[in-house]
């Protein structure tokens, strides 16, 4: 399943901001998020995942806890 984690870039590598268990010679993908756009795409990503997840057939779930 993939993942998504936060990395910067720093003299010719790439560093994850956290640790994750990840196999030698693993394929990755990188996205490359301009510093000036990566509000435009965390409100955007904040936006999909509020309709999918902020619904009232959802708050049955919330009575649970």
């Amino acid at each position: 399943m993939p993942k998504t984690v936060w990395a910067t870039f720093s003299q010719g590598k790439v560093e994850l901001l956290e640790q994750i268990a990840i196999p030698d010679g693993t394929r990755i993908l990188v996205t490359i998020l301009p510093d000036d756009e990566s509000d435009f795409w965390l409100k955007t990503s904040q936006t999909s995942l509020a309709a999918v997840w902020d619904n009232d057939e959802d708050d049955i779930y919330a009575q649970l806890l």
